[in-house]
């Protein structure tokens, strides 16, 4: 598949005035100032992060009446019942928050509820709000949703049931009638950093509850590793307190791992230090499974558990949804790219919608995020849910899905989402007019150059420079994600040497040479670029520097991501 590069200006004064500050590569200071890393202060708080730098919770807009509810609710020994969503965000919230709570109040008092994805759907629901009712919870802390929930939450209400809500998704022009709400995306909310994920919220939360109740900072600094994983696998900005707690946890699941989570390593295969990339390619989809393919409170049952025996066994059992998770994923992948191959139609649109009726709709969301690595553009994949066709959307970076679901509305029952991913249902019958009203608004709207996906690439860097030192000051760039990605480069008039080799009829082994200087380098999934190293011209390639580590050597090496023939 062609790709556009986009190489990032280089802020020259920026540059020197950094370089002469740190006394690093240029090349390094160049991209640190591209991410508003631009003096000797800011580059001391990137590189050696410091919980003592998170702003204080009291700062958020209703933390003061959270705090009181959550006091008044112990001091009478009111029962509390902590909800949230059933993927990553929400699960480590829930069991971070439930676990905290018990050790505050009184355990027996405290429950926590996961709605079932398929049976209740996302966020709040009128079974949970029974749920609570039925068993005396007078209070319900709920994370990762509650923002949008205006109608239930105030059904609850004359039940008799507070919520406090904390949320990270953008509020709607109403706001529910709870008790407190903690958003910092709320218009009036001064709380500085906007983009904590909902544990992250949960967190701030039980840090001014601890220090309401004197008590030491450890009782919440325990649950970080959880924060760590919601954060990767929320894909929220990898920056300020994000950044922060990040780093603090990922510390903590390398050196002080909760039983869960150090079995989740262990069935993952993972025998080095973990980083982002681990917890959102190992950890996140086993957790996430859960909720996928069965039930998620399994998920908060390993979080919490503290017996090493009992948390294996519920990390067995996601492992084992997510060893079905792949299996249906991969096998509906293959289905769908059937559909559109054998369609000249759907081959020659500007974007996808495949249905089939028996497609098991808890992975239909990761098949069209597959489906747009082999035909990069909007794409909706829809299969059959009782009595109504439901399915999940996914987007090319720049164009605006949920805009184009809403020019659709007519043909649908529900929809909600945001830019780059949407939900959405309708009546069968209603199918066939969805798709072509679809295609319509995407082949109107869509600028054509979005419809060939781009390399960001961070700055040119050349063979000579391409040093231990400067791979040791990229690792300390970690935790990578939004807003601060493990840097890209591009090396120009590279040539082959002759040893480079295709492995496995999909891969490709570099060994390429710049001047004297010759670095090997892998490239995943680029067979179809080999024929370019045989023409013997120059070559500029795009790669990340690597470490390769093989039979106890350790060689820096290339992590190819494309290239083209030199002009």
């Amino acid at each position: 598949m062609k790709k556009r590069w986009n190489i990032l200006p280089e802020s020259t004064d920026k540059t020197t005035a950094l370089q002469k500050a740190l006394g690093i590569s240029r090349t390094i200071c160049s991209i640190l100032v591209q991410r508003g890393i631009d003096d000797f202060e800011k580059a001391r708080d990137y590189f050696r992060p410091q919980l003592s730098n998170l702003h204080s919770p009291w700062l958020m807009k209703d933390m003061r009446k959270a705090v009181d509810r959550v006091e008044q609710a112990i001091t009478q020994e009111e029962k509390i019942l902590i909800f949230g969503d059933y993927d990553v965000d929400g699960t480590t919230a829930v069991a971070s928050m439930y676990r905290f709570v018990c050790s505050i109040g009184n355990p027996t008092l405290v429950d926590f509820y996961i709605p079932h994805r398929y049976r209740e759907g996302y966020g709040v629901s009128k079974a949970g709000i029974d749920f609570a009712a039925e068993n005396g919870f007078t209070l319900i802390i709920c994370l990762d949703c509650g923002i949008k929930s205006v109608e239930l939450i105030a059904y609850a209400r004359t039940l008799g049931i507070d919520f406090i809500v904390c949320d990270h998704h953008l509020p709607g022009n109403e706001l529910p009638n709870a008790a407190a709400i903690l958003n910092p995306k709320q218009a009036d909310c001064e709380y500085p950093y906007k983009e904590l994920c909902g544990c992250g919220v949960g967190f701030k939360l039980m840090s001014a509850l601890a220090e309401h109740f004197s008590l030491d900072e450890t009782l919440y600094y325990r649950y970080l590793d959880l924060v760590a994983i919601a954060i990767a696998a929320d894909i929220v900005p990898m920056t300020g307190e994000n950044r922060i707690l990040a780093w603090y946890g990922l510390k903590k699941i390398n050196e002080d791992p909760a039983p869960g989570i150090k079995a989740l390593i262990e069935l993952g295969g993972i025998k080095h230090k973990l980083n982002i990339s681990n917890v959102v390619f190992v950890i996140a989809p086993r957790v996430n499974a859960a909720g996928r393919m069965d039930d998620a409170r399994k998920a908060v049952q390993l979080f919490i558990e503290t017996d090493e025996t009992r948390a294996m066994e519920f990390a067995e059992m996601l492992h084992s949804d997510n060893s079905d998770r792949k299996l249906a994923d991969s096998s509906i992948t293959e289905e769908a790219l059937a559909i559109i191959r054998a369609n000249d139609d759907l081959i020659n649109s500007k974007s996808s919608v495949v249905y089939k009726e028996d497609w098991h709709k808890g992975v239909v969301g990761i098949v069209a995020s597959r489906l747009i690595e082999h035909f990069y553009r909007p794409t909706v994949v829809l299969t059959r849910n009782g009595n109504m066709v439901a399915g999940s959307a996914r987007s090319v970076t720049g164009f605006n899905l949920y805009e184009a679901i809403y020019a659709c509305r007519e043909h649908l029952v529900a929809y909600g989402g945001h830019f780059a991913a949407a939900g959405l249902s309708m009546l069968p019958e209603n199918v066939d007019a969805f798709s072509r009203q679809f295609n319509e608004v995407v082949s109107a709207t869509i600028d054509e150059r979005l419809l060939i996906p781009e390399i960001i690439i961070d700055a040119e860097i050349g063979f000579a420079d391409i040093k231990e030192s400067a791979f040791q000051i990229i690792q300390q760039m970690e935790p990578f994600g939004p807003e601060n990605m493990r840097p890209v480069f591009i090396a120009r008039k590279v040539t082959d040497t002759g040893y480079s080799k295709i492995l496995k009829e999909l891969h490709v082994r570099f060994v390429l040479k710049q001047g004297d200087i010759t670095l090997t380098g892998i490239g995943f999934n680029m067979a179809d670029k080999f024929h370019l190293l045989q023409l013997k011209s120059p070559v500029d390639i795009v790669f990340n520097i690597d470490i390769n580590e093989w039979n106890g050597e350790r060689n820096l090496q290339l992590k190819m991501i494309d290239l083209r023939i030199s002009e």
